[in-house]
């Protein structure tokens, strides 16, 4: 038996889950999300079942700042939008799922605000392109977490260093998990990455022993076949 742990960055899984997915309610994303993880469990290390320690989820509470929309000309109060709402129920959904921990980083004393897209920073700066070609698309709120990626580091290298799982799957798109990982596989733990079927690169690739995901088919729906007309 392969005792596991499974470590999600909720932001990545959100993020990839809407474009794999489609948008969907707090609840339905919660359910998608632990049917999506019962995935890795329901495969086999060898002749090896592997069976759940617990699954940690780390993300940020949404901001709830009023942000100055700089093409608007207007206030935003992120507090009274429907995101905001959003991100609490799916925090709140996940909560009642079996064997599922939070671990909530905090947002930074940096103020939010709006950012320009790149390419239309350099298309302005090249005079391709003015003021008035610009949309509210165009636009994202920046903010800084703190605590998340600490918590997670923190959390690998207990999981390894204290015995407690043989192997450890994390959910993410990032490599600034690489240090956790190394000193996870010197204390001899399986550490296996799903980028959701993104690409990842060869060097990343030395540091885990192997990458899974499962983004062919919607987790919580049946995979389409033709005699199912």
């Amino acid at each position: 038996m392969t005792k596991t742990a499974i470590l999600v960055d909720g932001g990545f899984y959100r993020k990839r889950a809407r474009k794999l997915w489609g948008i969907k309610t707090p609840e339905e994303r919660a359910n998608e999300l632990n049917a999506y993880v019962f995935k890795h469990l329901n495969k086999r290390d060898g002749n090896s079942k592997r069976e759940l320690y617990r699954i940690f989820y780390y993300d940020c509470p949404p901001v709830q700042s009023t942000v100055y929309h700089p093409l608007l000309k207007q206030n935003i109060n992120f507090g009274k939008l429907e995101t905001y709402a959003w991100t609490l129920g799916f925090f709140n959904a996940l909560k009642t799922k079996r064997k599922v921990a939070l671990r909530m980083g905090k947002l930074s004393d940096v103020k939010p605000h709006f950012m320009l897209d790149p390419d239309k920073v350099k298309k302005l700066c090249a005079s391709s392109i003015t003021v008035d070609d610009l949309s509210e698309k165009d636009f994202r709120i920046s903010f800084m977490q703190k605590g998340v990626d600490m918590r997670m580091g923190i959390d690998i290298s207990s999981l390894a260093y204290e015995g407690i799982v043989n192997q450890i799957i994390l959910i993410s798109g990032d490599s600034d998990f690489v240090p956790a990982a190394k000193a996870a596989r010197r204390k001899g733990i399986d550490f296996i990455l799903d980028p959701m079927g993104n690409s990842i690169s060869s060097d990343l690739m030395e540091h885990i022993d192997g990458k899974e995901s499962f983004v062919d088919n919607d987790p919580v729906k049946k995979p389409y076949k033709k005699n199912d007309e």
